[in-house]
């Protein structure tokens, strides 16, 4: 099997959840510590393998570009003021010529028509997926290997409480594996009480690209909109499907609660911060 070398990062969505925050800034651009969450996850990403990142965007999403891009007047300002240690951060973070590509999705109709959106860049190869909002270190590493092992189309999932399977993705479970285990069935928000398992897809996935055939029909689901997880359903039927529990925590920064959970576990993780930033915590938990 050929490497994976592509990801989809569907970045159209409002941000609604964060308003008045994401009224001018994109939600992919809030800060998690001191870098935007969409560097968190492109970090994630090259470290797995991935060479060439697809941004699904939107209108006033234009930030995210150049914040890929050379910024001439920083370069040149940091570069006379001696901040050499911030020049070579921002080199370090910046991909390579060839290695962004950005098209629109002009009307928000679900997270299926924003892969679809991508079709015509990421060509007959497959290819990952990635949900800027969830952050989850490490997870594509771990997905690249299930895949180098099972093939087919692989899931990273996660475990939720019972009472909480409503308010995603759901998948049903097979054949066990020592890292996977193979998916037998996939539901989006099911009712209270119905959802097959506790295991939900938690925003990274490694498809083949027979799925924009199915994506192509634009066929409507949950909340009228064309559902990723329906085509993934439809393409079970002829593909194997694999979920991979992550070892790991995914923090969701699409919701208040998960993005400061992920502010308080990246700081605590930073040599530089963990130490004070701890302290500090304690003394206010103290009173």
């Amino acid at each position: 099997m050929k490497p994976i070398r592509k990801a989809v990062l569907p970045v159209a969505g409002l941000g609604t959840r964060f308003l008045p925050a994401t009224k001018s800034i994109p939600k992919e651009m809030l800060t998690v510590v001191d870098r935007p969450v969409i560097q968190h996850v492109v970090d994630e990403a090259r470290e797995a393998g991935i060479e060439h990142f697809v941004f699904v965007t939107g209108r006033n999403k234009g930030v995210i570009e150049d914040h890929f891009d050379i910024a001439y007047e920083l370069d040149a300002t940091l570069k006379e003021r001696g901040k050499t240690n911030e020049y070579e951060a921002l080199q370090r973070d910046l991909p390579k010529a060839g290695q962004t590509s950005f098209t629109r999705q002009q009307a928000p109709l679900g997270l299926g028509h924003a892969v679809w959106c991508a079709r015509e860049i990421v060509g007959d190869v497959h290819f990952a997926v990635i949900l800027p909002e969830m952050l989850s270190r490490g997870c594509m590493s771990q997905m690249f290997a299930a895949y180098g092992r099972h093939g087919g189309n692989i899931i990273a999932v996660e475990e939720v409480p019972e009472d909480q399977t409503h308010q995603y993705g759901i998948v049903a479970t097979g054949e066990e594996f020592d890292d996977a285990f193979r998916i037998t069935g996939m539901v989006e928000k099911p009712p209270r009480g119905t959802a097959p398992s506790n295991l939900i897809i938690s925003g990274r996935y490694i498809l083949q690209p027979e799925i924009f055939d199915i994506l192509s029909a634009h066929e409507k689901g949950a909340g009228g909109e064309i559902q990723l997880t329906d085509a993934m359903k439809r393409l079970a039927e002829k593909q194997d499907f694999f979920g991979m529990r992550y070892s790991g925590r995914t923090y969701d920064t699409g919701n208040k609660l998960g993005f400061l959970m992920a502010n308080v576990s990246y700081a605590l993780d930073r040599p530089d911060l963990g130490g004070p930033f701890r302290a500090e915590l304690e003394a206010l938990l103290k009173g």
